[in-house]
């Protein structure tokens, strides 16, 4: 798998699930990353079972003349969100037949959104036409929501580890608060202000990652309401960052790998897309709000939160947060009776090399 690093945690979070996942399905995993920083952070040490059947390599991305190490083959390669990796290194570490003599599958794991067209292009072929490549294919491989796309990441324990989790011991570990507890992972949001206003938050304590959610809150934030309370929190490893979703009334989260893992928890929460100069991220937020279900109410905030034009967030108040949580469960429930990302993809890929 090869991962170019431009969001920081979420391009890397992304990959290390789903490396870790296969690892744990008994795959054995090469992960070459652009930017190794992050996994110092995410992926704790000593490694979890199945984590000793990934080897991570840095991977010289921005070296155009650079080969790979002298390195075994594997049988499947996966560029990424389209990180384009040279030709001379697909050639180098997937030839057209595996170990096995089955034909090797070289797949481009794309980004999720839940518009139309990603259930229309999910498994489509891209033949190689020009280039030293000529002759093979690479697969597209699209994340989604429905039945008719890649599905989402989802570890095999993740329910078992939600329900011996226990929030009030979690609460009491983190200095412990009478009111409602807001998780805060963003970028830039122009609604920030207005939402630490809320009724419904009037006394929550905020739970603010550090780095650049930090320096939003610092820059946008007005003064907090007398009973309100913030902390700053350190970047923790995917678990622990699960159990803070899991642990929060509200959950405020950004980019992708950070929207699964809200949705997962169940809880009423917030996504802030990854901002596009074309604006192109509004109608990826329609598509999503679409298939969600969400309440007007929500949806409303949900736009104000992204920055659509002409988008005002209506007061917040308690009841409103209780209709959020109830539509963020069933959502939920939605998603748990479909297949998962991990499931769809060893299938899908196990199908290409029986075709052979």
């Amino acid at each position: 798998m090869f991962c170019h690093v431009i969001d920081n945690w979420g391009d890397a979070g992304v990959c290390w699930r789903l490396c870790r996942q296969l690892a744990c399905a008994g795959q054995r995993v090469r992960l070459w990353i652009d930017d190794p920083a992050p996994l110092a952070v995410i992926a704790p040490a000593p490694p979890p079972a199945g984590d000793d059947a990934i080897e991570v390599h840095e991977w010289p991305r921005t070296l155009p003349h650079a080969l790979p190490p002298p390195v075994p083959p594997g049988d499947v390669l996966i560029e990424a969100f389209g990180c384009d990796v040279p030709p001379a290194w697909v050639a180098a570490l997937l030839p057209a037949r595996g170990r096995d003599g089955a034909p090797s599958v070289w797949l481009n794991l794309e980004y999720l959104s839940a518009e139309p067209w990603v259930a229309r292009s999910h498994g489509l072929p891209s033949p190689v036409l020009h280039g030293p490549l000529r002759g093979r294919t690479k697969w597209f491989f699209f994340p989604g929501f429905t039945p008719d796309t890649g599905g989402l990441l989802r570890e095999p324990d993740l329910l078992a580890r939600q329900q011996a989790f226990h929030a009030a011991a979690w609460r009491a570990a983190h200095g412990d608060h009478a009111g409602p507890w807001v998780s805060l992972f963003c970028y830039e949001p122009p609604a920030l202000p207005t939402l630490v206003e809320q009724p419904a938050l009037a006394h929550a304590l905020w739970l603010v990652a550090e780095g650049r959610s930090a320096s939003a809150w610092v820059r946008s934030a007005p003064p907090l309401p007398a009973q309100a309370r913030q902390r700053v929190l350190p970047t923790v490893p995917q678990a622990a960052f699960d159990e803070r979703l899991w642990a929060c009334d509200l959950n405020l989260v950004r980019g992708e790998d950070s929207l699964v893992r809200a949705l997962w928890a169940g809880r009423p929460f917030l996504w802030q897309l990854y901002p596009q100069d074309d604006d192109a991220h509004h109608a990826k937020l329609e598509a999503f709000l679409h298939w969600l279900d969400a309440p007007a109410h929500w949806q409303a905030w949900f736009r104000a939160w992204n920055g659509v034009p002409g988008s005002t967030a209506p007061a917040l108040g308690s009841g409103d947060l209780a209709a959020w949580a109830e539509a963020a469960a069933a959502a939920r429930q939605r998603l748990l009776t479909q297949d998962d990302l991990l499931h769809r993809l060893l299938a899908f890929v196990q199908a290409k090399r029986e075709a052979g």
